[in-house]
């Protein structure tokens, strides 16, 4: 390997087991603390798999999966939640709209629910992402009114119809990263988002982008990266997880036989960026940042977890089913 590592690139691994073991755990219904580790148990951190976050797990199941499953409509579903990220602000709409549907879409309705949480001081966008206002580019005083109309130029473009004729995750990609307002590490997120629906098919390990949480943590995790680039490492990790693992003598437990992919390698990068801030204050990186800024607040609202059934994974011995489709609506078995 050309690839100089650093002692972060063993914690790289050791985090990975632990948190899949944290998640196992907790998955049994264990009582806490899930782990020893004291970084762990007092910051939040993401899944090894992406898939198994708390907000993939409500979009795969309860904006995916319900609902019309017309392109179009899947389509819109999927875009109204993550440009928001946020579970409140969808069940916000829903419950005020009646239903989320792009036949019954009103650019008046929408803005008049999300303006007024906002007046009464809701959060209406998640922190996870950076999301540019985008006011300039549409002319709007509100940030949440520019996405609208995003949303609505994309309908307008027939994206979705474009995003299923698209022959590769990397054209679906250019796709999205054309739009103003999303750039690389967005447009890799959606695609991704919309690759859990059936409107399109691609595997995890064809393509990936790095975000910038990433990059920062491949820097600290190698001092010198061989000339190859973010996306380049990350691939290389995730196509020799197996023989890493067993080097260092780990057992990492998959999701019931589903190895990480790019996009859960890319991902650890970024978490590993953070837990490095404390585990290994000397690899300081670029942005020299110490802090980790979110805690770790139990959520008790339980979590049933359901994946796209085309992974074909076998949970407690029985295999995803997929959704029923009846007059074009969609129903879990």
């Amino acid at each position: 390997m050309l690839l100089k590592p650093t002692i972060v690139f063993e914690t790289y691994w050791q985090f990975a087991v632990e948190r899949q073991n944290i998640f196992f755990k907790k998955l049994r219904g264990e009582a806490g603390p899930w782990t020893k580790d004291p970084i762990l148990k007092e910051y939040k951190f993401t899944n090894a798999y992406r898939a198994a976050d708390r907000v993939s797990q409500y979009l795969i199941r309860n904006v995916i999966y319900r609902g019309d499953q017309s392109p179009e409509e899947v389509f819109f579903r999927i875009i109204l939640f993550k440009l928001f990220n946020r579970i409140d602000t969808w069940e916000l709409l829903e419950k005020h709209l009646g239903g989320i549907r792009y036949a019954d879409y009103s650019f008046e309705k929408y803005d008049r629910v999300l303006s007024t949480a906002q007046s009464e001081g809701l959060r209406i966008f998640s922190g996870a992402y950076i999301m540019p206002s985008g006011c300039a580019q549409y002319k709007n005083s509100k940030k949440h009114r520019s996405y609208l109309k995003l949303i609505e130029k994309m309908m307008c473009d027939a994206l979705p119809s474009r995003l299923v004729e698209a022959d590769s995750m990397c054209k679906a990609f250019e796709l999205l990263s054309s739009y103003p307002m999303i750039g690389d590490f967005l447009a890799y997120q959606y695609v991704i988002d919309i690759n859990y629906s059936e409107m399109t098919n691609f595997s995890e390990m064809e393509f990936v982008k790095a975000g910038p949480g990433a990059r920062a943590g491949i820097r600290k995790c190698f001092e010198d990266s061989g000339g190859l680039s973010e996306e380049d490492i990350i691939r290389y990790v995730t196509e020799h997880q197996e023989e890493e693992f067993l080097r260092r003598d780990l057992k990492f437990q998959t999701l019931w036989g589903r190895p990480l992919q790019l996009i859960d390698c890319q991902n650890l990068f970024c978490e590993v960026d953070k837990y490095a801030r404390l585990a290994h204050p000397e690899a300081n990186g670029q942005s020299k940042r110490r802090r980790i800024k979110q805690k770790y607040r139990p959520n008790n609202e339980p979590i049933e977890y359901w994946f796209p059934p085309k992974w074909g994974l076998v949970v407690d011995g029985e295999r995803m089913k997929r959704a029923k489709v009846c007059g074009g609506e969609a129903s879990l078995e």
